[in-house]
């Protein structure tokens, strides 16, 4: 059994080794070397209890960090503070097992009752693991730009994924931080 929550300051270490090696040996992540421990904490931080990040861990509160997934800024623009893009990342030997659908409809139900109206996954082609999980959470292909990233001696394209959230209002609603809303399971 898995147990989904929010992310803590202490789960950076077993992040950044979840990341390292999209980091490192594919072409998923564009970064070039894998951000430590620090550097993971700091993006976390940077969040500033607006945009979650939650873990899946293997049984209770307290077990090992099976994956990860949040939110962020999609530009940093003001007009696009209503919507949020979204990342998911499991460890190695993980995936198909379902912890990465339970993840994220967890992140879909909270970005929801935070107020956002729409989120992008933005995904590097081909990955059609990724593709089949931002699908099965209701987000649908919106386009691609050609040729984007350069990352181990070739060019990559990226896919874009957008699903809705909540409708567009006029005037649009401010978001509610995750820290004020928390974990939200089904919504």
């Amino acid at each position: 059994m898995i147990a989904i929550r929010a992310a803590r300051s202490d789960d950076a270490a077993a992040i950044a080794a979840i990341y390292a090696p999209y980091v490192e040996t594919g072409t998923v992540s564009f970064e070039l070397e894998p951000p430590d421990s620090r550097a993971m904490r700091t993006r976390m931080a940077a969040s500033e209890g607006l945009y979650p990040w939650l873990v899946v861990t293997n049984g209770d509160e307290e077990g090992g960090v099976l994956g990860y997934a949040y939110a962020t800024k999609f530009r940093d623009r003001p007009a696009y503070k209503y919507i949020v893009e979204t990342s998911v990342y499991l460890a190695s030997g993980t995936q198909g097992q379902g912890n990465g659908r339970q993840l994220y409809d967890a992140l879909v139900s909270t970005l929801r009752a935070q107020g956002f109206t729409h989120a992008v996954g933005a995904i590097a082609l081909p990955n059609d693991h990724s593709i089949r999980l931002h699908e099965s959470v209701g987000f649908r292909r919106t386009g691609v730009l050609r040729e984007v990233g350069y990352k181990q001696g070739r060019w990559i394209d990226v896919g874009f994924w957008q699903r809705e959230l909540n409708p567009a209002t006029i005037p649009p609603l401010e978001p509610k931080p995750f820290s004020e809303v928390g974990l939200v399971r089904n919504g």
